[in-house]
């Protein structure tokens, strides 16, 4: 037969391992929607910027050639 004290324990390993299972899934969390956030608010507008930017390139050099410089 099972030692009692031993059935604790073993209890006891199985309900920390379950609650460090659901604070290692909450950091997977927080760290996915920190990747997405970053995307968003970095990659996208960068890309943005290679449409962008040469469009205003193109406006300014002719704007500048139209007053004469």
């Amino acid at each position: 037969m099972i030692d009692p004290e031993l059935v604790a324990k073993l209890d006891e390993i199985g309900a920390k391992a379950d609650r460090a299972y659901r604070a290692v899934e909450t950091v997977r969390t927080y760290l996915f929607w920190t990747g997405v956030i970053t995307i968003a608010l970095i990659v996208l507008p960068i890309i943005g910027l290679m449409f962008a930017l040469p469009q205003f390139i193109s406006s300014y050099t002719s704007t500048i050639t139209s007053i004469g410089y």
